[in-house]
């Protein structure tokens, strides 16, 4: 079997849609059988790298790296010149609608995973027409898929409320290796010039509107001292961060951000769009518990058991939901969410979705 994964969501600075197709397109081409290409804006492509095609595209303005490739048709081209068992769109913009016409041209299934929720977001920004006009959009987009699959069971049901009954919940997983407690490194603190007793908290994840980090900020601004919050990622940060907060430089290589997580006490994310939360999974991997907003894909992946849930875009709310985290000792609530992250292992989910995709192309049945 021949997958081809298309995307504009692989940017250098790329979160979870990119360490998804990257874990798969690693997991497949260790099956007997399978290979994988991935389609995707040129900038993103790296240089020289084997099976990946880069296509002519143009930067998308404060989206922290992510590009829109100039036109459907060289997208829909290469693709077809690729004659993959299988084609799975990772975004729902221009590559969604070159995935479908090179599907229905070589007569090959098309996935789609809805890996964001577009309608909530203009929604939050616009306005409710905004909202509207965007949920007709997904329902017309996603009907022509012959699957389509969400990493949480809230945007399941909101597909299938626009009227893709073909919509299944499928959802994300974790490198239990790479994170994992063991990497904890004893010494941050004092690397960091932090007290010994600091009480760390880290964030990591693109710096974009709906991750709501100004409420993080004016958190960290009640909480006040004693209390240290890490930025690990790429993109705008707050305007106003109080004296308890730092900024870290993006990432690239995993290890290191897995060293970072296992290291601090709890993992903190105030965004209420996530559509699964691959890094507080990441985290919890790490031994980590979790404070978030109780909203959408979040809700569905921290219990009470492995961490606290509190109102979104509430500061106060957000910082008394991290006393709370202390009250009961994170390194113990930490083993917890560890034994729930276990349950996300790739291979398992990686299984499924090959079975699926076998479903849909039974002619590729090794």
């Amino acid at each position: 079997m021949h997958v081809a994964d298309v995307t504009m969501f692989y940017a250098p600075h790329g979160g979870g849609v990119r360490r998804y197709i990257e874990a798969k397109r690693a997991w497949l081409r260790s099956r007997d059988g399978c290979s994988h290409t991935l389609v995707v804006p040129k900038s993103a492509n790296a240089p020289g790298e084997r099976g990946i095609v880069g296509l002519r595209s143009m930067p998308i303005p404060l989206s922290h790296g992510y590009r829109v490739a100039f036109r459907n048709t060289p997208a829909a081209r290469a693709l077809i010149d690729l004659r993959p068992t299988l084609i799975e769109a990772g975004d729902p913009y221009n590559l969604a609608w070159a995935s479908l016409e090179a599907g229905q041209t070589l007569g090959v299934p098309v996935v789609g995973f809805c890996h964001s929720d577009l309608p909530r977001v203009l929604g939050q920004r616009y306005g409710r027409r905004a909202e509207r006009l965007a949920s007709r959009y997904y329902g017309r987009l996603y009907k022509h898929f012959d699957l389509v699959l969400a990493p949480s069971r809230t945007m399941t049901a909101r597909l299938r409320g626009w009227g893709i009954q073909h919509a299944h919940h499928q959802a994300l997983g974790v490198d239990l290796q790479l994170f994992n407690p063991q990497r904890r490194e004893p010494g941050l603190r004092q690397r960091l010039g932090l007290p010994a007793q600091s009480r760390l908290l880290v964030y990591a994840g693109r710096f974009a509107a709906e991750k709501n980090l100004e409420v993080l900020a004016q958190a960290m601004r009640l909480l006040g001292a004693g209390y240290v919050a890490l930025l690990v990622g790429a993109g705008r940060t707050p305007s106003k961060m109080p004296d308890n907060m730092r900024v870290l430089p993006y990432m690239a290589e995993r290890v290191d951000l897995a060293t970072l997580l296992a290291s601090c006490d709890a993992f903190v994310h105030p965004g209420d769009q996530e559509t699964f939360g691959l890094a507080a999974l990441e985290a919890m991997a790490c031994g980590l518990p979790v404070v978030g907003a109780q909203a959408a894909g979040l809700a569905e992946l921290v219990s009470s058991e492995v961490g606290v849930l509190v109102p979104p875009r509430d500061a106060r709310a957000l910082a008394d939901g991290i006393i709370a985290l202390y009250e009961r000792e994170p390194a113990s609530v930490g083993v917890r969410a560890r034994r729930l992250a276990e349950r996300y292992a790739w291979d398992p989910l990686f299984e499924r979705i090959l079975e699926r995709y076998r479903a849909l192309a039974p002619r590729a049945r090794s």
